[in-house]
């Protein structure tokens, strides 16, 4: 069972770029299963700073193989350009021939969706992400594999064009997109990639049945899964365990670890309740002190305390039996660090994550505050050797969740890391 997850365990942005990389020393394949070039993750070592948004996050290691599993849908000017900026050949990187493809419409109605929805917006990165999996489960979409019989794609993309045109035209009065242009990317797409697009499903069984390791690379969170989210301020996508197995074709039995990566505190980007939301001048400081922006979009990112209520749910619906706590490091010097232990809705406790999206709006944080720290925990890599105060900090996480703390983050760095317990053996 050499299947090791790495899923996010709140809003997303918790780290799991750099977590990837620091586990890939003992990582045969890294496979992403979901989302597209809405996640960024970045990587830090000794080779530089890699802003990663499609490929995943183990290509810094010449021994790590790594894969676009068919749960992904992906915008192929950005995959060509990271590409072309890591210098990958199709012996490092794999994408799957099952994964759908971001046409230009689908970006256009993504920016024209969100506008039109005015003060009800949910927040999308606009980058055509919604609409392509709208296609994809309306049977109206097209596979990156289609890109190796152009003349059959053209017919098709004659057809869906005109659909599509009429909607941008009569809807919202934009502009109508060229067929001859769109088929000119068409080209250039099955000229750059055609070499990478390749079915997986026979390299994991086969890299399953020689014993060989493979991490699952989460994108985005757990609270912004499509299904087990805070909806409909959710991503488009399975980013929970479930979304592993119809995003790569694992089975529930290849996994021997599932790890949650949570920040020491929380973030969230774009709308939607956010219980442990820090308003205000100090939320201002940790975001400037942390630079809290997003990857992607650039987006202030919302600042909030640790929710273990949330935590403790997305540990449940993942089978999480590894926490991997990070930015422990923006922690210092913080005189009072609160945790949220349970929430009170209508005057009534409880520590249950409320599944209804009216009840999460009225949750007031019911909170456990710990004493700070003075001492650095920068590039801590001792468990031993962190002050008492933020050991106790990490306890009392792992106390709330209800997982064993296995790695902790304490710098972007990827030396930056103590090891409480292996999760990779």
């Amino acid at each position: 069972m050499p299947a090791f997850a790495v899923i996010g365990g709140q809003w997303g942005d918790e780290g799991k770029g750099k977590i990837i990389d620091f586990l890939c020393e003992k990582a045969d394949i890294v496979a992403r299963y979901s989302g597209g070039n809405n996640a960024g993750h970045t990587v830090i070592n000794e080779h530089g700073t890699f802003k990663l948004h499609l490929v995943p996050s183990g290509i810094v290691w010449p021994h790590t193989t790594n894969i676009i599993g068919n749960g992904v849908v992906i915008d192929p000017n950005v995959l060509i350009k990271e590409i072309e900026e890591n210098k990958l050949n199709p012996n490092r990187l794999i994408v799957s021939d099952k994964s759908h493809l971001i046409m230009p419409y689908h970006i256009i109605l993504d920016k024209l969706e969100e506008k039109d929805r005015g003060e009800n917006s949910i927040g999308t990165t606009g980058r055509g992400i919604g609409p392509t999996y709208v296609d994809k489960v309306s049977r109206n979409g097209i596979r990156i594999g289609e890109l190796k019989n152009i003349e059959i794609l053209s017919e098709k993309i004659k057809i869906i064009l005109e659909s599509k045109n009429q909607i941008i035209t009569k809807i919202y009065n934009s502009m109508q997109l060229s067929f001859d242009e769109v088929m000119e990317s068409i080209y250039l797409w099955k000229n750059k990639l055609e070499d990478y697009i390749k079915p997986i499903e026979k390299i994991i069984i086969e890299s399953i049945k020689n014993e060989k390791n493979i991490i699952v690379e989460g994108a985005q969170g757990s609270l912004l899964d499509l299904d087990h989210g805070t909806y409909p301020y959710v991503t488009s996508s399975n980013s929970t365990i479930g979304g592993t197995l119809t995003g790569l074709g694992l089975i529930p039995k290849n996994y021997e670890g599932i790890a949650g990566i949570y920040k020491a505190y929380c973030t969230r980007v774009g709308e939607g309740p956010f219980p442990t939301e820090i308003l205000g001048k100090l939320g201002d400081e940790i975001r400037n002190k942390a630079g809290e922006f997003g990857v992607t979009t650039g987006r202030a990112r919302r600042i909030g305390w640790f929710d273990g209520v949330a935590g403790k749910y997305t540990a449940k619906i993942n089978g999480f039996d590894a926490l991997i706590l990070t930015r422990l490091d923006t922690l210092d010097n913080w005189e009072k660090i609160n945790i949220c232990t349970e929430y009170e809705i209508d005057g009534e406790r409880t520590s249950e994550f409320p599944s209804n999206l009216e009840d999460l709006k009225r949750v007031k944080p019911i909170y456990t505050t710990l004493e700070g720290w003075t001492e650095s925990t920068r590039s801590v890599t001792d468990f031993s050797k962190l002050n008492y105060n933020a050991q106790k900090y990490i306890n009392m996480i792992q106390e709330i969740v209800e997982v064993q703390a296995k790695i902790v983050s304490t710098g972007p760095g990827r030396n930056e890391t103590l090891h409480i317990k292996e999760f990779i053996t």
